[in-house]
């Protein structure tokens, strides 16, 4: 029986990108990690984000939690420290915001053609590396089709939409209200980008857990 693991996350969350590479180092020193089966849950962090956002990151970012421009250039330039420990290149100067509702919606349609981890990763990369609007519909289809993924034909309706929505409605019933949240075999939960040693124990704790109740 696998051991289940459910990220709930957005990719435009950076905390999240850093997260996910946190996942992958811990996932790696994990013995039973063929065992693992890893599900990629939807989060949006701003629901009512225009599909494409004017105005800079540090400005959004200002604006959101009442500080200076100034101060949130010095709080994107740190985040992009951070990331680089993570082997990850951020180039928040750039990042273009917008709603990520349909880009969910494709990490829900790759799910189905067994892709659904390299699509998040191609997205989180677009956004955060390549300064990509992944809220643009032509954009994701692209991008969707870099992974080998026909996308067109669900972005041009609604479909995934009430996918998308149920794994939102999880997260409320669940209590999540931050992301990533990591929920390991629906028994334990992790809040944060923990770093990837805390991450291993968890998935020990519930490999533990799950061998006892069997």
């Amino acid at each position: 029986m696998p051991l289940t693991v459910e990220i709930w996350s957005d990719v435009v969350c950076p905390w999240c990108y850093v997260g996910k590479r946190r996942f992958e180092a811990a996932l790696a020193g994990f013995e039973h990690r063929d065992e693992v089966e890893l599900t990629w849950r939807s989060f949006q962090l701003d629901p009512h984000a225009p599909r494409e956002r004017e105005g800079s990151s540090a400005e959004h970012l200002a604006s959101k939690y009442g500080m200076s421009v100034e101060q949130a250039e010095r709080s994107n330039a740190q985040m992009t420290e951070l990331a680089a420990s993570e082997g990850l290149e951020y180039h928040l100067d750039r990042t273009r915001g917008g709603n990520s509702f349909d880009a969910h919606r494709l990490i829900h349609l790759a799910a189905d053609h067994g892709r659904q981890d390299e699509m998040k990763e191609r997205l989180m990369r677009a956004y955060f590396t390549e300064g990509e609007p992944v809220g643009d519909l032509d954009t994701l289809a692209r991008l969707a089709g870099e992974v080998g993924v026909d996308a067109e034909p669900v972005l041009a309706g609604d479909g995934y939409a009430d996918a998308v929505l149920a794994d939102v409605e999880l997260a409320a019933r669940i209590g999540i209200r931050g992301v990533p949240y990591f929920v390991l075999d629906r028994r334990f939960g992790v809040s944060g980008a923990q770093p990837a040693e805390l991450l291993l124990q968890a998935l020990e704790k519930a490999w533990e857990a799950q061998t006892q109740a069997a």
